[in-house]
């Protein structure tokens, strides 16, 4: 049993320990200190839920279906350039817009007043989870395909696997506090959301390649 489980959060771990729209996501919240319990619960328990169904043999109905990952592909593709143009627009700001700094605030209080609502966090961060392709093909067929090895544990292993992604995502959202640091300067948050764009347009076109290439 504990074997299986070791194997689930390992697995689990080196699945979702890369930059992508997701972590990069969490990791600008964590930064900003806002709503990063909501943000952190909602990503961990989508990937529970998606574990869940990879677990239970769901990746091979799905795969019978294809225009399903079709559809997500590019609706995913289209919300990613979405994203990215709002993290431009940020980016592309003159240094003094939409912040506000008080010389005795601490360092998380030198960013933007422009905030996200709990509701937009939350939102756009079920977007970037379930408009995801790689999000199916990783955590729904693959690792359903290699908890099914397990035979009779492959519970466990989906247990392993879901409490990888609880400590991933909490040790990133509350963590990213200690870059505050480095950005408590208008021009590294431009900096910061100008990579946050280029990121997400280059995942956009990762996805929506393989249609034109394969």
């Amino acid at each position: 049993m504990l074997s299986s489980l070791a194997a689930g959060f390992g697995l689990g771990l080196s699945l979702i320990v890369a930059i992508g729209a997701q972590n990069l996501f969490v990791l600008r919240q964590g930064v900003r200190r806002e709503h990063v319990l909501a943000v952190v619960a909602v990503c961990a328990a989508s990937d529970a839920v998606l574990i869940a169904l990879g677990v239970s043999g769901v990746g091979a109905i799905v795969t019978a279906v294809p225009w399903v990952l079709a559809v997500v592909r590019w609706a995913g593709a289209a919300f990613l350039v979405g994203y990215g143009v709002v993290a431009a627009r940020r980016a592309l700001q003159p240094s003094g817009a939409a912040l506000h700094v008080e010389e005795d605030a601490p360092i998380v209080a030198r960013t933007r007043t422009v905030t996200t609502t709990r509701a937009a966090a939350i939102l756009t961060c079920l977007a970037l989870t379930w408009l995801n392709p790689h999000v199916y093909l990783d955590t729904v067929f693959l690792l359903g395909s290699v908890a099914a090895t397990h035979g009779a544990e492959r519970g466990v292993f989906g247990v392993g696997a879901a409490a990888a992604s609880v400590v991933w995502f909490t040790a990133l959202g509350f963590g990213a506090r200690f870059l505050g640091r480095w950005l408590d300067s208008p021009r590294a948050w431009r900096i910061l959301d100008g990579v946050i764009a280029l990121v997400m347009w280059a995942l956009a076109f990762s996805l929506v390649l393989p249609v034109f290439t394969g």
